[in-house]
């Protein structure tokens, strides 16, 4: 039987530092990062991938704010992260289709826009960190408070104010056993884009929440719940370091889920780069997974790459 693996696609895979996120950028970006995975594909791995969306989904509420001038309402989180959803995982389907077709690699690809369900309970809808959107004065950072109730918070760079939204924890996919047959027949899945459409379930209604999940810990989950042998996260680094950019460096090759902890609670991984990461590989393996591998996409034609986070 084919080893199935879920990869999750980092934010580079799509933007790189410097790039102004144009369609032309965009594709390439994909198709290099596609290109790479085709290492998987060729060793006989089913694949399912989740990606990132935060420049996209920025891009779309400032899109949503400048309509709002010729009278054209703007949607709310949910609706922007499912349309970034749809939109990212076109240009991955395009760009999977161009490599698999240079590579003479047979597979079809299918994208599922998934609602991934978290509790209404959670503690991170009380204090929402988590910045989206565009840059306000604080005047208008207050305004925007009062008529729609959002929170604002200042950036620390002192670019402006942004809007911030709950980071909750996903405690369920949808379709999700549809995603596990589809890629155990051997096709490519495209799922928990964005870390997935934020709903909160209740009494067999769904509704959609103004919230930000996690995508690497959305992707755990995913990995968790069809028994993926391996899970990838894609990042801008080969490796996971301790003393990053120290003359003390050290990249780590094999880690235990122990060892992983321990440099948490040291700061080792920075919040809002690797310890997200991290966290969502300590889940996966936790809750069953073999191994989680930390790389850059380029690595993955080596079968022994990248920081791997085991029992």
């Amino acid at each position: 039987m084919r080893k199935l693996a879920v990869v999750a696609f980092g934010g580079n895979a799509l933007l790189r530092s410097g790039q102004k996120g144009t369609y032309q950028e965009q594709i390439e970006n994909v198709e290099n990062t596609c290109e790479s995975l085709c290492a998987l594909l060729k060793r006989g791995y089913n694949v399912v991938i989740g990606h990132g969306n935060g420049p996209q989904v920025g891009n779309v509420m400032l899109q949503h704010e400048a309509g709002k001038q010729a009278g054209v309402q703007a949607m709310p989180m949910d609706f922007c992260v499912a349309e970034t959803q749809g939109s990212i995982a076109y240009l991955i389907e395009m760009g999977l289709r161009n490599v698999m077709a240079r590579n003479d690699i047979q597979r079809d690809v299918v994208t599922l826009v998934t609602q991934v369900a978290v509790n209404k309970l959670d503690p991170m809808f009380q204090n929402p960190t988590k910045p989206v959107g565009p840059y306000y004065t604080k005047e208008q950072a207050d305004q925007l408070a009062a008529e729609t109730g959002a929170k604002y918070k200042e950036d620390p760079k002192g670019n402006g104010w942004r809007k911030v939204v709950a980071s909750p924890k996903p405690t369920r996919i949808n379709n999700i056993k549809i995603v596990k047959q589809l890629a155990t027949a051997g096709n490519i899945v495209v799922t928990v884009g964005g870390g997935g459409i934020p709903v909160v379930e209740e009494n067999d209604t769904v509704r959609g929440v103004e919230a930000v999940i996690d995508k690497d810990l959305a992707s755990a989950l995913c990995a968790v719940e069809i028994g993926a042998d391996e899970f990838y996260i894609l990042t801008d680094v080969p490796k996971v370091y301790i003393n990053f950019r120290k003359e003390n460096e050290q990249a780590l090759d094999t880690i235990t889920v122990a060892q992983a902890k321990k440099y948490l609670e040291e700061g080792q991984f920075a919040e809002g780069s690797m310890a997200p990461k991290v966290r969502a590989a300590i889940m996966f393996v936790e809750h069953g997974g073999k191994e989680c591998i930390i790389t850059e996409a380029g690595q993955l034609d080596n079968p022994n790459c990248g920081t791997r986070i085991v029992r």
